[in-house]
């Protein structure tokens, strides 16, 4: 009982001390009191760290209705800093760390996104394993890099690199892009050089699947569509794949 009421003693003097040292604008002065009671809950030594975050967020929290818009996101990051603050032994240890590591930004509430705020996700073939996207585009379909110049080295290097690539076009729903470059500029030439190689398609697309494929050229006039798919034939590609690879 003694202990706690010198707890209340020192509470109540260092309350006194900042209700009669400051200077108090007319528009806080309604809330002035209560702030001290609570600075100087938080200033008595003899109070446990455990608990004190969530003194000061259930004493904001009225003033941040008050105050801002979007409330719910706000209220909500309040209580994962509470969550955050809990394993730490003390207070000074949680402000030393959250100032040395401190988050760049909070995440926002999922909300329907807009026309122009769709995304492109960049993947490798092995990372996309058991995913799949409405439009896939499968850059550098040429012999070197599908299959990998690196990886040809046995048959079964080969059929391995065959999978990858069975793999990344049937991560598609939709639309599937298979892009093949038609030449590729060396390195290590002088800054406006011009000098390339003409680039293979790749040796897993041969000649005899071609007129399943749409082909488009680029022109000068734009993409042009090559003689063998002027028809449009429309085919499930993923079907014919799992075919190929029976």
């Amino acid at each position: 009982m003694a202990r706690d009421a010198l707890m209340h003693l020192s509470e109540t003097a260092w309350e006194f001390t900042l209700l009669n040292t400051f200077p108090v604008p007319s528009s806080v002065a309604p809330h002035w009191s209560e702030l001290c009671s609570l600075l100087a809950r938080l200033h008595n030594d003899a109070m446990p760290w455990a608990g004190q975050v969530a003194l000061i967020r259930l004493w904001y929290l009225p003033h941040l209705e008050r105050l801002h818009d979007n409330v719910a996101a706000r209220a909500a990051d309040l209580d994962q800093l509470e969550q955050i603050a809990g394993p730490y032994a003390t207070r000074s240890t949680f402000l030393t760390e959250l100032t040395l590591d401190a988050p760049e930004a909070t995440s926002a509430e999922a909300r329907h996104p807009h026309r122009d705020e769709d995304y492109l996700v960049l993947s490798t073939i092995h990372s996309a394993k058991g995913q799949e996207w409405d439009a896939v585009f499968v850059l550098n379909v040429t012999d070197g890099c599908i299959p990998s110049d690196m990886a040809v080295g046995s048959r079964e290097q080969i059929e391995e690199e065959r999978r990858l690539l069975y793999v990344a076009m049937t991560r598609a729903r939709q639309h599937l892009h298979l892009v093949q470059p038609l030449r590729f500029f060396r390195s290590h030439q002088q800054r406006h050089g011009d000098g390339y190689v003409l680039a293979t398609r790749s040796r897993f697309i041969p000649e005899g699947i071609l007129d399943y494929f749409e082909r488009r050229t680029p022109g000068r006039g734009g993409l042009h569509l090559s003689s063998q798919s002027q028809s449009r034939i429309k085919v499930n590609v993923a079907a014919r794949m799992r075919e190929m690879w029976k």
